[in-house]
């Protein structure tokens, strides 16, 4: 028996032309080769020896060695690098989601005089280019270290406090647009049960804004991970991070490219294993508000 749902679907006047059908496919066919081709390059570079590398390039590897990535780690202090990384993103992201959560809340369920003017003040900082801040911020934490003894620039807490600067806007921004999704009524209820401004908070909103507040820890952590013009000037030899850190396997000498697709392999897990473990807590973060 012939299947006539197909064919009716095919010839309905809302479906797409054949040509159409065709253009998508070959435009994503390109699009996939374009972002799958570096990728191909970096893994096999990371898997030949230097010489391979250096040489003529191969699509097909002709010789396979895993000596680049035990190298990495003696080549530079590549653990040192991994270890500051993870605490001042971390640590960022923490301040961040925590600040953003009260701070949007109270936007979010609360009217104040100035509520407008805050709110486009938070948001209008993203238009300025992070080049800016980065004298002033110089000149900021140097000043503070010679008149209280705080030693800003040069350590983590100066690093975490510069990216939290640059998170911390977005973050409440997009999580005052997600607060206001939240029906105000589960407040109210929450109120008349007996609990405070907090519980209400704590056991009603923020258990409803969760994929939200995924989202801004996602952006915070991405933001701080892979920053470098702040990263190259905010830190020294012992708090250097990997996005700078990288810059090691060039010397004056060689480049270790076969090491540093290696490298850039191994700094990239933590933040794509996270995408993909929260990533449908991201989608659905970035979306909200969108329909209401």
């Amino acid at each position: 028996m012939r299947d006539t749902s197909f064919t009716a679907q095919r010839n309905s006047p809302m479906a797409p032309p054949r040509s159409f059908l065709w253009s998508r496919r070959v435009f994503l066919t390109l699009l996939a080769g374009f972002v799958l081709v570096p990728v191909y390059v970096m893994i096999s570079s990371s898997l030949k020896p230097l010489a391979d590398v250096t040489g003529r390039f191969r699509w097909l590897p002709s010789e396979l060695t895993i000596r680049p990535y035990i190298d990495i780690w003696s080549t530079v202090p590549l653990a040192k690098y991994f270890a500051n990384s993870l605490i001042v993103a971390g640590a960022a992201t923490v301040c961040s989601v925590v600040i953003a959560v009260f701070a949007a809340y109270a936007v979010s369920r609360y009217d104040f005089r100035g509520k407008r003017v805050f709110t486009v003040t938070v948001l209008s900082t993203q238009m300025l280019p992070g080049i800016l801040f980065l004298l002033p911020l110089f000149l900021i934490y140097v000043n503070i270290g010679n008149a209280t003894g705080i030693a800003l620039f040069g350590s983590r807490g100066g690093l975490i406090l510069t990216y939290l600067t640059f998170s911390l806007p977005f973050s409440i921004w997009m999580l005052i647009g997600y607060f206001d999704s939240v029906p105000r009524d589960l407040d109210e209820a929450a109120l008349v049960d007996g609990c405070g401004p907090f519980g209400a908070l704590f056991r009603i909103v923020v258990p409803a804004a969760i994929p939200g507040i995924v989202a801004v820890a996602v952006y915070a952590f991405m933001t701080a991970w892979g920053e470098v013009l702040f990263a190259s000037v905010m830190t020294n030899d012992t708090t250097r991070t990997l996005a700078v850190g990288l810059q090691g396997y060039s010397t004056l000498y060689d480049v270790y490219w076969n090491q540093i697709m290696a490298a850039s392999l191994v700094v990239s897990v933590p933040v794509v294993a996270g995408f993909l473990l929260l990533q449908r807590y991201l989608v659905a973060g970035l979306t909200a508000g969108a329909v209401k």
